[in-house]
Protein backbone atom coordinates (compact mmCIF):
# COMPACT_ATOMS: atom_id res chain seq x y z
CA UNK A 1 0.00 0.00 0.00
CA UNK A 2 3.23 2.63 0.62
CA UNK A 3 4.40 2.28 -3.07
CA UNK A 4 0.72 2.36 -4.35
CA UNK A 5 0.46 5.63 -1.89
CA UNK A 6 3.68 6.79 -3.46
CA UNK A 7 1.96 6.57 -7.18
CA UNK A 8 3.74 2.88 -8.09
CA UNK A 9 2.02 0.19 -10.19
CA UNK A 10 1.33 -2.39 -7.69
CA UNK A 11 1.21 -6.25 -8.13
CA UNK A 12 0.08 -7.27 -5.25
CA UNK A 13 0.04 -11.49 -5.13
CA UNK A 14 0.01 -14.12 -2.46
CA UNK A 15 -1.07 -17.78 -1.68
CA UNK A 16 -4.18 -17.18 0.32
CA UNK A 17 -5.62 -13.41 0.80
CA UNK A 18 -3.78 -12.04 4.16
CA UNK A 19 -4.32 -8.41 3.23
CA UNK A 20 -7.56 -7.09 5.08
CA UNK A 21 -8.15 -4.07 2.77
CA UNK A 22 -7.40 -3.93 -0.83
CA UNK A 23 -6.88 -6.50 -3.40
CA UNK A 24 -4.61 -9.54 -3.61
CA UNK A 25 -4.26 -11.75 -6.46
CA UNK A 26 -3.89 -15.20 -5.28
CA UNK A 27 -0.86 -16.66 -6.78
CA UNK A 28 1.48 -19.75 -5.93
CA UNK A 29 4.56 -17.96 -6.80
CA UNK A 30 6.53 -20.86 -7.37
CA UNK A 31 4.15 -22.87 -8.84
CA UNK A 32 2.11 -20.93 -10.76
CA UNK A 33 2.27 -18.94 -13.84
CA UNK A 34 3.49 -15.72 -13.28
CA UNK A 35 4.23 -14.89 -17.10
CA UNK A 36 7.28 -11.87 -17.52
CA UNK A 37 7.34 -8.78 -15.45
CA UNK A 38 8.57 -6.07 -16.56
CA UNK A 39 9.19 -4.75 -12.94
CA UNK A 40 10.79 -4.89 -9.88
CA UNK A 41 9.60 -7.81 -7.40
CA UNK A 42 9.95 -6.88 -3.33
CA UNK A 43 8.96 -9.63 -0.85
CA UNK A 44 9.42 -11.48 2.60
CA UNK A 45 8.90 -15.04 0.78
CA UNK A 46 8.52 -17.73 3.54
CA UNK A 47 12.39 -19.12 4.12
CA UNK A 48 11.59 -22.37 3.19
CA UNK A 49 11.26 -21.70 0.06
CA UNK A 50 13.98 -18.50 -0.25
CA UNK A 51 15.98 -19.34 -2.37
CA UNK A 52 13.25 -21.01 -5.00
CA UNK A 53 11.60 -17.68 -4.47
CA UNK A 54 14.75 -15.74 -5.60
CA UNK A 55 15.48 -17.93 -8.67
CA UNK A 56 11.60 -18.08 -9.55
CA UNK A 57 11.94 -14.10 -9.31
CA UNK A 58 15.37 -13.80 -11.20
CA UNK A 59 13.40 -16.30 -14.26
CA UNK A 60 10.39 -13.71 -14.28
CA UNK A 61 12.12 -10.38 -14.59
CA UNK A 62 13.44 -8.71 -17.66
CA UNK A 63 17.05 -7.81 -17.90
CA UNK A 64 17.62 -4.76 -15.55
CA UNK A 65 15.05 -5.25 -13.17
CA UNK A 66 15.40 -5.66 -9.41
CA UNK A 67 14.53 -8.60 -7.30
CA UNK A 68 14.83 -7.12 -3.26
CA UNK A 69 13.98 -9.76 -0.89
CA UNK A 70 13.86 -9.68 3.10
CA UNK A 71 15.53 -12.73 4.11
CA UNK A 72 17.52 -13.62 7.18
CA UNK A 73 21.45 -12.93 7.13
CA UNK A 74 21.80 -16.72 6.94
CA UNK A 75 20.53 -16.76 3.82
CA UNK A 76 24.27 -16.57 2.86
CA UNK A 77 24.79 -19.90 3.96
CA UNK A 78 25.23 -23.06 2.17
CA UNK A 79 26.52 -24.91 -0.79
CA UNK A 80 23.49 -24.80 -2.44
CA UNK A 81 23.02 -21.04 -2.31
CA UNK A 82 26.86 -20.81 -2.76
CA UNK A 83 26.05 -22.01 -6.54
CA UNK A 84 23.10 -19.83 -7.25
CA UNK A 85 24.87 -16.58 -6.14
CA UNK A 86 27.96 -17.55 -8.09
CA UNK A 87 25.80 -17.73 -11.01
CA UNK A 88 23.57 -14.61 -9.70
CA UNK A 89 25.17 -12.23 -7.07
CA UNK A 90 23.38 -10.14 -5.25
CA UNK A 91 23.94 -6.55 -6.53
CA UNK A 92 24.22 -5.23 -2.51
CA UNK A 93 22.96 -7.02 0.77
CA UNK A 94 21.44 -4.36 3.33
CA UNK A 95 22.08 -5.82 6.56
CA UNK A 96 19.98 -4.11 9.31
CA UNK A 97 22.37 -3.13 12.59
CA UNK A 98 19.72 -3.18 14.82
CA UNK A 99 17.43 -6.42 15.18
CA UNK A 100 14.26 -6.37 13.00
CA UNK A 101 10.82 -7.60 15.18
CA UNK A 102 8.54 -9.63 12.69
CA UNK A 103 5.60 -11.00 13.58
CA UNK A 104 2.84 -12.79 11.72
CA UNK A 105 -0.15 -11.02 10.68
CA UNK A 106 1.42 -8.60 12.29
CA UNK A 107 0.66 -9.34 15.93
CA UNK A 108 3.69 -7.14 17.19
CA UNK A 109 1.84 -6.85 20.88
CA UNK A 110 3.02 -10.94 21.11
CA UNK A 111 6.97 -9.97 20.56
CA UNK A 112 8.98 -8.27 22.44
CA UNK A 113 12.41 -9.24 20.65
CA UNK A 114 14.00 -10.47 18.23
CA UNK A 115 17.39 -12.98 18.11
CA UNK A 116 17.48 -13.26 14.27
CA UNK A 117 19.81 -11.09 11.75
CA UNK A 118 17.94 -10.01 8.84
CA UNK A 119 18.96 -8.37 5.14
CA UNK A 120 17.56 -6.72 2.28
CA UNK A 121 18.68 -8.77 -0.82
CA UNK A 122 18.71 -6.81 -3.95
CA UNK A 123 19.28 -8.97 -7.02
CA UNK A 124 19.39 -6.97 -10.45
CA UNK A 125 19.34 -9.23 -13.16
CA UNK A 126 22.15 -9.69 -14.93
CA UNK A 127 24.36 -8.07 -13.02
CA UNK A 128 27.49 -10.46 -12.36
CA UNK A 129 30.07 -8.31 -10.22
CA UNK A 130 30.97 -8.82 -7.20
CA UNK A 131 28.24 -8.39 -4.31
CA UNK A 132 28.57 -4.79 -2.37
CA UNK A 133 27.65 -5.05 1.65
CA UNK A 134 26.16 -2.25 3.42
CA UNK A 135 24.50 -1.38 6.70
CA UNK A 136 21.37 0.30 7.34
Amino acid sequence: RVLEDHGYCVRNSDVVDRIREGNVELLDFIEGDTGVWEGDIITNPPYSFAQEFVEKALSTVVDGSKVAMFLKLTFLEGKKRKAMFEKNPPKRVYVFSSRVTCAKGGNFLSIQSSAVAYAWFIWEKGYSMDTIVRWI
